[in-house]
Formats: structure tokens, sequence, C-alpha cells
């Protein structure tokens, strides 16, 4: 009886024990399968893995780098110094005919007769100026104030300046209001550096 009973046991058992190893191989064959891929309808397109990344946005500068660096026809070939030379020389000539052409475009525009004539200039290279004398009260020294027009290079308008200066009048020649001729001269004071050429026109 005792032996019946553990054989009934031991076979309870068996299938207990078997239960776990039938569940992992009804399990292995379902690992090994691979899921199917979701078919789209006929109809529709498929849709994109990933969005479209954006245009880079780039710079000016870094645009001009990207186009300089794009190879275009054959290599030139190489230069020796002497010829690296010219034809850097040959580009400088033509970039400074360029400008000397846009500056005489730029004179041009402007009618004759315009504005004050360039100064004087007296053999030895002295600047002469023309003024009106302002004051002549000091002896010997006239105090001249010279008006400078021009007209500006890039917007056109008519500027006027003046400067006073202080001329040696060896006579005492020239009153105030009289239009005079100064030249250049050596340092006589602190404050003179002009001499008196000629009084041009007196004052009424």
């Amino acid at each position: 009886m005792i032996e019946e009973e553990r054989t009934e046991s031991e076979n309870e058992e068996t299938p207990e024990a078997e239960a776990p190893e039938a569940e992992a191989s009804a399990d292995e064959p379902a690992a090994e399968e691979a899921p199917a891929p979701e078919q789209a309808p006929a109809g529709e397109a498929p849709a994109p893995a990933e969005e479209a990344e954006p245009a880079e946005q780039l710079g000016p500068k870094e645009r001009r780098r990207r186009a300089r660096s794009v190879h275009r026809g054959a290599a030139r070939p190489p230069l020796s110094p002497e010829e690296r030379a010219a034809e850097r020389a040959e580009r400088r000539a033509n970039k400074a005919a360029t400008r000397r052409r846009a500056r005489q475009r730029a004179r041009s525009k402007h009618e004759p007769g315009q504005g004050t004539p360039p100064a004087e200039r007296a053999p030895g290279s002295k600047k002469v100026r023309q003024g009106t004398v302002v004051s002549s009260k000091a002896d010997k020294t006239i105090t001249v104030q010279i008006e400078v027009v021009r007209r500006h290079p890039v917007y056109e308008k008519v500027v006027r300046r003046s400067a006073t200066i202080h001329a040696h009048d060896e006579s005492n020649d020239a009153n105030e209001g009289d239009v005079v001729r100064v030249i250049e001269a050596r340092p006589m004071s602190r404050t003179k550096r002009w001499r008196l050429v000629e009084v041009l026109e007196r004052a009424r």
C-alpha cells in the first residue's frame, strides 16, 4: 500500500515538473517568429520615416568661402614668384585705373566755376591765400579771414568754412575791410606765419 501511494505521488509530481518545460517549448517558436510589418492601404503613400531637416542658414561670408572652395575647371600650373608678382602688379594697375576713372567721373559732375579755386602756389611751393582784413589795430600786423567754399563730394551740399590768420604788414598799408593777398613766411611771432603781398581791393 505504501509503495502504491509513493508511485501515485511521483506520477502526480511529474506532470507538474514537465508543464513548465512544455510551456517553455511552446514559447520558443513564438519568440523566433518576427512580427509582420504593418502594410499601409493601397491608396495611401507610405509616411516618411523622419521629417526633412530644415536647410542650413549660412551667412554671406560662409557662402562666399564655400563658393570659392568649389573646384571649377582644371587646376592652373604652378607659378614662379616672379610670375605671381607680375600678376599682382597687373591686378593693382587695373584697380588703380578703375579708381582713376571713377574720380574723373565724380569731378565732371561738378560744374566749372563753382566754389573757391584751388590755392595758388608761388615759386618755391609757398602757399598764397586771399582774404578780407577783419582787424588792423595791431602795429605791423593784420588779421585776415579766409573763406573756403567747397561742394561736399558725397552730399553735393555747398560747405562754407573760414579760417583766421595773422599776417605781417610792414608799412601798415592794409585797413579793415580790404581784400588782400598773403603768402607763407617764416615765423615772426607766436601766431604770425604769413606776410602781406598786396592789397587787391580797398574798403569803401
